[in-house]
């Protein structure tokens, strides 16, 4: 025998070879930013999840300041009650929402959430009875009181940003509110919002 010869090949390796076909060619890998679903890079993150450092508790004059604001009460109204400037309350107005991690720019509604979902604040009791809210209320009161640009608030409630004013006017008319931050209060109140119901008895936040 020939030491040269070749060694005859095993027909069923090369039919099974041929099955495989050949391999395909590595292309680069996908960057990582393709991958991410686009719906949840749109997704707007809620205030209350993007604090990662320990609330700092409140003084009482803070928590005074925080109290009447809550109390449905102006930076003005609070100067005037308390002899302070109204420098000095907006100064304190200012600590709170570093305290409390609250962004500087937010608007009241969402300063009073992120104050009454802290727990230092009691929520005001009111005699109106809770209303029965069906989920796209209420997930429009929730986007409420964690945003303050309409785009996020209709993100996360779901609906059109041309749609927002509308049904946020046909929350207000079904909860008897007058504006979003006395909104956001009530709905503290009765528990809405992930806050114990207060008592049937009316404060000046709820009237």
């Amino acid at each position: 025998m020939n030491p040269r010869a070749r060694r005859p090949v095993d027909s069923s390796r090369r039919a099974r070879a041929g099955a495989a076909g050949p391999c395909p060619p590595q292309g680069p890998a996908a960057p990582l930013s393709e991958t991410v679903n686009p719906a949840e890079k749109e997704t707007p993150v809620p205030l209350s999840m993007t604090a990662s450092a320990p609330i700092t508790p409140l003084n009482p004059a803070q928590h005074r300041v925080a109290q009447q604001l809550v109390d449905g009460l102006s930076t003005r109204e609070i100067a005037a009650r308390s002899g302070l400037s109204i420098h000095t309350i907006r100064e304190y107005v200012r600590v709170i929402r570093q305290s409390l991690h609250c962004p500087p720019r937010c608007k009241l509604q969402v300063l009073m959430h992120f104050v009454l979902a802290s727990g230092q604040v009691t929520p005001p009791a009111t005699e109106r009875p809770a209303p029965v809210l069906n989920e796209a209320q209420g997930l429009l009161l929730r986007a409420v009181a964690e945003h303050s640009a309409s785009g996020d608030v209709a993100l996360a409630a779901r609906i059109a940003p041309a749609d927002v004013r509308s049904a946020l006017g046909e929350l207000l008319d079904k909860t008897g509110a007058d504006d979003v931050t006395q909104l956001v209060v009530l709905a503290h109140a009765w528990g809405l919002l992930g806050t114990r119901p207060a008592d049937t008895v009316e404060s000046g936040a709820a009237r």
